[in-house]
């Protein structure tokens, strides 16, 4: 198993931080034309509650977003990561000057952008390429699952075969896909996430982002949890499916994350993600052994 610190070391010499940034406050799966929900399990954060506002300059978001790594790393080199909702979906003429504006700094190494695969028209794909041919480019898409059954549960508003679709353009583009997957969505069983994960790997996905599902208040998975409908992990068991799920992954697919952590103000369940420390040990510990 390849991890994301290896990788980025190797490819640009230094250690590499992701730099949090917004530039989109929608989706369509939450302004009408999807529907208006959102998918099931996103906060009103839109999955980037540790990203900068986006109603600062995208110089003062990497500002802000530098201090706050700044700690952690000296004199280092960033990705400029767009997390926050849906970071395609909006005008091209307005993205094109955000993100040039993001890979302008000579110490942004990367942009990484967060978006659906809905939302990947041709206009956008040229925007990408051309954005590519000056520093690596990064797209991560939302998967979550293969399964239909499960994509229609969580709201994710499309079917495989766009996944799919978006995948090919991308990579006959040469830009690197990273595919995000949520482990213990309701009605999973281990060898279904067994076969989603195989599945991204024989997509040609680049990257992988394993997310444990977490509960967030105010987001209607929150009421389905209440309802004893959304079993959740303990760690030991997270710890056994990552494990499992880690052997699948070939080198030639970096593994960018192996669980996540919810704003702890939000976070329903499971409460024991909350300790990243402790949880990034013990996987590691697992995953090493």
């Amino acid at each position: 198993m390849k991890r994301l610190n290896e990788y980025l070391r190797e490819r640009f010499g230094c250690k590499v931080y992701k730099l949090s940034l917004s530039a989109v406050k929608t989706c369509p799966n939450r302004d009408g034309t999807l529907g208006n929900k959102g998918c099931i399990f996103c906060s009103a954060g839109g999955s980037g509650d540790f990203s900068e506002s986006p109603e600062l300059p995208v110089k003062e978001q990497i500002a802000r977003a530098k201090e706050r790594v700044s700690a952690k790393i000296k004199d280092g080199r960033y990705i400029a990561y767009f997390q926050s909702f849906t970071n395609t979906y909006a005008p091209v003429r307005y993205l094109e000057r955000v993100f040039n504006e993001a890979i302008e700094p000579d110490d942004i190494v990367a942009l990484s952008i967060g978006t659906r695969p809905d939302c990947l028209g041709e206009e956008i794909l040229e925007l990408l390429t051309k954005l590519n041919s000056k520093k690596p480019v990064f797209v991560e898409l939302g998967l979550q699952t293969m399964h239909e059954k499960t994509a229609e549960y969580i709201r994710r508003g499309y079917p495989l075969s766009v996944y799919d679709k978006a995948v090919r353009e991308l990579k006959d583009r040469n830009i690197e896909v990273v595919v995000h997957v949520i482990l213990g969505l309701p009605g999973e069983s281990y060898e279904d996430m067994e076969e989603t994960v195989k599945y991204v790997v024989a997509s040609g996905a680049d990257g992988i982002k394993l997310q444990l599902l977490h509960v967030l208040k105010g987001t209607d998975l929150e009421k389905d949890y209440e309802a004893g409908r959304v079993p959740v992990m303990t760690l030991d068991e997270y710890a056994g499916l990552l494990k499992r799920l880690t052997a699948l992954i070939p080198d030639t697919c970096v593994v960018h994350r192996l669980t996540g952590d919810g704003p702890k103000k939000l976070l329903v369940a499971p409460l024991w993600s909350a300790d990243k420390k402790k949880v990034l040990n013990i996987l590691n510990k697992v995953l090493s052994g």
